[in-house]
């Protein structure tokens, strides 16, 4: 990413927080972290890291260019997608966390890890997200491969 995609980025992600301002000073001189409310410009679904791991490189093949934004927390051993909001909240199977309106996500600087938070595809700025559908089927897709990978790994 060029320095202007990632101001882009850094801009896009604060814009989510009560204060803007406040939040990249955090990137900057705090913690690295900033708390951020789903449900306004992006929600985020959640899952094993296995499974998101897995499908996130199922995402590069299909589409030309980037999947959307997802981060990974290696100490909750979680991959995070970032979707469009969806109030309803659609997403059902074992494993899964939704986060939207009233929930809040921890989300490093979109430039460098903090603690154990690191984007797997930062955000450019754009606005660009996750296609639902398209996520969906690569969640669906790996999940099937990992089912038939666990007998043979001894799980």
């Amino acid at each position: 990413m060029t320095n202007a995609m990632w101001m882009r980025g850094v801009e896009w992600l604060a814009a989510a927080a009560a204060d803007p301002r406040t939040c990249k000073w955090e990137w900057d001189h705090g913690e690295g972290v900033a708390l951020l409310e789903a449900g306004r410009f992006w929600d985020v679904l959640s899952v094993p890291e296995p499974l998101g791991l897995l499908a996130l490189d199922l995402l590069w093949r299909p589409a030309p260019g980037a999947p959307g934004p997802t981060l990974v927390d290696t100490a909750a051993e979680r991959v995070g997608f970032f979707l469009p909001p969806d109030p309803s909240g659609g997403w059902v199977g074992a494993g899964l966390r939704y986060a939207t309106r009233g929930s809040w996500v921890a989300v490093p600087p979109p430039y460098r890890p903090a603690r154990s938070l690191e984007w797997l595809v930062p955000p450019d700025g754009t606005g660009a997200l996750h296609r639902p559908g398209m996520l969906e089927e690569a969640l669906r897709e790996a999940n099937g491969t990992l089912a038939v990978l666990a007998p043979m790994c001894g799980r």
